[in-house]
């Protein structure tokens, strides 16, 4: 680095070989310790901390911690007994000659640096550039710039082309709410920042590119949780000519590579197994399984077709074996029954196999000895055995739930290996769901996927139909969405129309497609790993916001920044906007 007025070193660059040199350093001021007239003070900046020391207490006078200063000075050994093997500088200090103080800090600092992490979210949130200074914090946005470049590299090298397409569009029906944009040159119109690029993309390979990607920002005017927030990164990718098997291999190679590269943990083999969605619901209750946990659900609504048990009776019935559970003590099993309370249920039944195969539990007087017998033989019930029971009056509810309890099971008998990665992809996905509260069918994933099958796809019953659409799931979350797109207009509108858009309506909203698709698009498949879902896996983080540099809060609110704010009246006449 060349030098300049503030440093020719950084702290964390000095070793034992510059001892007896003069070197000039400029950090931040981590600590300062006063040795009855012997200042020590840690500087710092994000390649590590070195001690610097004067025998002069005047030098620092009105230093305060977190100061950014610059300093020259001589290296020199520390006495043995002062070694600090915690840091790379540990053996070594400077013993000041000269000091410049670049911009003094206040007394009272928010937080602690060092500890900022236990901080409240929102205190932290709100001084996030000193949150920042926190080394774990720090570490996590250098890892981005990191798996940013490898993901460069690696498109690169499988031939692929970056093309950045626009932040503002036009708002269409793509499943999220839309972020919009009022125009001040357009009276009464708006743009809309993108969910994703999917329109560009599949415009790209009609204007004749044969594979893009970029790394794409997407926003979605929706509620934040762990794993989502209100704007994110995608790695968008797209190949014309391509069929699903083309877009799998380049997903697998992508995530394998990155994650055997990132990370010391056992990732899947490739190929990923591919688990069709309709037996994800069934054995895992989740389109998005945790493979790492070996506990399977199993349909047992056929043995309970004849039941007299009032709460099974013409329900859809769920089972999770568990073996060698049977001597867990009660309060082990309330504790199931507490966690079944907790996320809705009104309760969960459960039965435990005796040595000499029969049973005992709650609802075991509830059954017959044919529902008994039928048990142990669909179940494959063993002496030890417990088997717990989810019902409900409809089949996705009782998924759902036994979803949550076969993933709590899974983290009370530590069945979880938290060092693996285990991927898969969950593909054969309905076209279309209905919506109850619409009362009609919609999209249920992605209205520019291709039905299998075709046109011949519209033959069957609206419920039957499925699409060439995927994702790649890992350790209980989607880490991509993908599929083989639509090309056919006169395909695409017969989807359209089923779930009740007109011709004319789709020529509105998806204008450019309907128009660039009549001039000779390809078969185009692709997908979008998620970027931000990928880091924070990578580094075992809780929630997004502990791997994006300036994310909202979980309400969607920037403290620091103050967002959402309230705008001028004069700015809102600009815009044609008046607040009601």
């Amino acid at each position: 680095m060349k030098a300049n007025k503030y440093r020719n070193i950084r702290p964390g660059e000095i070793t034992e070989e510059h001892i007896g040199k003069t070197l000039r350093v400029a950090g931040w001021v981590e600590n300062i310790r006063d040795h009855g007239g012997v200042i020590f003070v840690d500087l710092r900046d994000e390649t590590g901390t070195v001690q610097i020391v004067s025998n002069d207490d005047s030098i620092f006078e009105n230093l305060t911690r977190e100061s950014a200063i610059s300093l020259e000075g001589i290296v020199r050994m520390r006495d043995e007994e002062n070694f600090n093997p915690k840091i790379s500088t540990g053996k070594i200090e400077i013993l000041i000659d000269k000091f410049d103080m670049l911009s003094k800090a206040n007394n009272e600092l928010p937080f602690e640096i060092l500890t900022s992490t236990n901080v409240n979210d929102e205190v932290r949130l709100k001084y996030r550039y000193l949150d920042m200074r926190n080394k774990k914090v720090h570490d996590n946005i250098k890892f981005r710039s990191e798996i940013l470049k490898f993901l460069r590299n690696k498109m690169d090298t499988l031939n692929f082309t970056e093309v950045q397409t626009p932040i503002l569009t036009a708002s269409s029906p793509e499943g999220a709410r839309d972020f919009i944009v009022p125009s001040r040159k357009f009276h009464g119109k708006f743009y809309a920042l993108p969910q994703a690029p999917q329109i560009f993309k599949e415009l790209l390979m009609v204007g004749g590119f044969d594979k893009y990607y970029q790394i794409a920002p997407c926003f979605r005017d929706e509620d934040c949780r762990a794993d989502r927030t209100l704007e994110f990164y995608q790695l968008d990718f797209e190949m014309a000519f391509a069929e699903e098997e083309d877009v799998y291999e380049v997903g697998e190679e992508i995530f394998y590579d990155l994650f055997t590269k990132f990370s010391d943990k056992e990732v899947s083999p490739r190929p990923f197994r591919r688990i069709p969605y309709k037996e994800a619901l069934l054995k895992y209750g989740t389109d998005k399984p945790d493979l790492r946990n070996p506990l399977e659900i199993i349909d047992l609504t056929e043995e309970f077709k004849e039941t007299t048990f009032k709460p099974f009776q013409k329900s859809v019935i769920r089972g999770i074996k568990v073996d060698d559970l049977a001597d867990k003590p009660n309060s082990w099993f309330n504790e199931v029954v507490d966690y079944a309370n907790k996320i809705g249920m009104p309760g969960i039944g459960y039965i435990s196999v005796l040595e000499d195969m029969t049973f005992k539990g709650p609802i075991d007087k509830f059954l017959s000895d044919e529902e008994r017998k039928n048990l142990i033989t669909k179940a494959d019930l063993k002496a030890g055995s417990v088997l717990f029971f989810i019902a409900n009056k409809k089949e996705k509810v009782a998924a759902n739930f036994a979803g949550q309890i076969r993933t709590e099971l899974g983290r009370k008998l530590e069945l979880i290996d938290p060092n693996k990665f285990e991927f898969c992809i969950v593909n054969d996905m309905p076209m279309f769901e209905y919506n109850e509260e619409e009362g009609k069918y919609d999209f249920g994933h992605n209205p520019f996927s291709m039905p299998q099958g075709g046109k011949e796809a519209y033959e069957k019953e609206i419920e039957d139909i499925l699409a060439y659409q995927f994702d790649f799931v890992c350790n209980g979350y989607e880490m991509s969405s993908g599929a083989v797109r639509n090309h056919d207009i006169e395909l695409l509108m017969k989807g359209f129309n089923l779930v009740g858009y007109t011709e004319e309506t789709v020529k509105d909203k998806f204008k450019s497609l309907y128009t660039a698709f009549q001039y000779g698009a390809p078969p185009h498949a692709g997908m979008a790993p998620g970027i931000d879902r990928i880091i924070m896996l990578l580094k075992d983080e809780p929630n997004l916001r502990e791997v994006q540099a300036f994310p909202p809060n979980v309400s969607g609110e920037d403290k620091m920044m103050g967002s959402p704010s309230e705008i001028p009246e004069q700015q809102l006449r600009e815009v044609h906007i008046k607040i009601r």
